[in-house]
Order: C-alpha cells, then structure tokens, then sequence
C-alpha cells in the first residue's frame, strides 16, 4: 500500500479513524459474514464491485448496498426482479430500478452523468434481445459513458441496418446483441473500425439450444475485431466497452497535457 498505508497509520495515530475502519482498509474488503465487500475494485479496475442480484435476498442486498455507497460515488446491481426491487427500494429510495434490464443503479449527485467523450452504440438485432440489450446499455451508462441505442436492425431486414450506419460507425465502441443464429455481429463487424463486443442471446428456436448456436456463430465469426462474451451476458458487453471507451478518453487527455 506504500504512502497510502503511511497516510492510514497517521490517521489512526491522531485518531481520525477507528481500529476497525483501519483494519478493513488494510485488508482491502468489508467482513459482512455472509459476503465479502471489495472496497477497492475501484481502485484496481476503475469501477465498483457490482452486485449480482440472483440468488441474493433483498435483505442481503440492501446490506451491500448501503455499505457500496459508503465507499463509492456509483453502485450498480444487475439480475434484480421486479418484486426483489421493490423491497430494496423501500430501504434505499435514492436507487433507480430499470425493470427492462433488470438493474438498480445509484449515483452520487455530485458526480456527472457522462464521465468520458465519444460514446458506446449499443445495436440489438430483435425487440426480443431488448432485456440484455438494455442490461449493456445500462452498464455502460452508470460507468460514466454516454450511450446511443441502434435497436431491431437484425439480419432479417438488414436495410435497418444501413439506415442506421453513420451512428454506429462514430461510437467508441460496439455492443452487438443478437440471438437466433447471432450473425449481426459478423455483419458490423465489418463495416466498423472500432471494437465490437458481441453479446449471443437465449431467444430462438430449438435448434438455436438456449443461445448456444448465437455463441458459437459469434466465436466462428470471420470479421476481425470482434469479442464475444457468454450468454444473455449483457452486464459483461456493456462493461467492456465502457473501459475501452474510458482507455480512449484517458489516452486523449495524456496526449492533450503533452501538447500544453
């Protein structure tokens, strides 16, 4: 920890901070007995650690939550019902719930909406791919990135597409949400210069098997500069491509400060 841990010990030294408030950011997480609160991802990747909310009661989240909000200036939970939220809700009204991509998200007032320039394009093949479109969508924006949203230009009527293009083609970076046989991806991942993320989606028929032909279309593509990520993992598209937005907007500043 360095000057950091130097600058702890003084602070105890005069009192300015409990055995126990030290101990836990020596330790770098927050003992809640039933989890372990990494209070300094944001240090080590950029970004608070996000709750999953499946599998967690509400109870246990708004316990998380609260104590996310006092070492953080965003907190995000991702996976969370409409029922769940409602309960969280009452304990923490200051949260917004997007029912859609099924996420709670908070920010301090202090801190701006958009924290970097360009923007992430979030592209969905089909109204039905909305939910983890949406979830991508809303991960990048509580990241601090400004988000557009290209959505229902499947292959299927791929002129939609087009349509749509010079927007696509200004972004940062791409999030690519697609089920069926998931060949969206493949397709911008031609026309574009920047980086795409595919994301496959569970929605098709029988033989799409749950989103397993999507992911294996996705992986197979020919079009160079495309990653995929898991199934219906909206959270993980939006995540990437808001840190490359970031790195981009990092590297313009440095370049910007050596010009000065």
């Amino acid at each position: 920890m360095g000057d950091n841990l130097e600058e702890l010990l003084i602070r105890l030294q005069n009192q300015e901070i409990s055995i126990q408030e030290a101990k836990t950011s020596i330790m770098a997480y927050e003992e809640l007995n039933f989890a372990k609160l990494d209070i300094e991802r944001e240090k080590r990747t950029g970004f608070p650690e996000v709750v999953f909310g499946e599998g967690k009661t509400a109870e246990q989240m708004v316990i998380i939550l609260k104590r996310l909000q006092q070492y953080a200036k965003r907190a995000m939970a991702t996976r969370v019902d409409e029922q769940k939220a409602a309960t969280i809700l009452k304990d923490l009204p200051q949260f917004t719930y997007h029912p859609i991509a099924r996420t709670l998200y908070w920010k301090h007032e202090s801190e701006p909406d958009v924290l970097y320039g360009g923007y992430v394009a979030v592209v969905c093949a089909g109204t039905s791919d909305l939910s983890v479109a949406e979830e991508a969508a809303i991960t990048a924006e509580s990241m601090g990135c400004e988000v557009k949203r290209v959505y229902d230009v499947g292959v299927a009527g791929i002129h939609r597409l087009f349509d749509q293009l010079p927007l696509i083609q200004g972004a940062s970076s791409i999030v690519v949400v697609a089920g069926m046989e998931g060949a969206l991806g493949s397709v911008l991942g031609g026309l574009v210069t920047c980086p795409v993320i595919a994301v496959p989606t569970s929605v098709g028929y029988g033989a799409n098997f749950n989103g397993l032909s999507a992911l294996l279309s996705m992986l197979n593509s020919c079009a160079p500069g495309i990653s995929t990520v898991n199934i219906d993992n909206g959270f993980g598209g939006g995540y990437n491509a808001a840190l490359i937005t970031s790195l981009i907007h990092r590297k313009e500043e440095k370049v910007e400060n050596l010009i000065l």
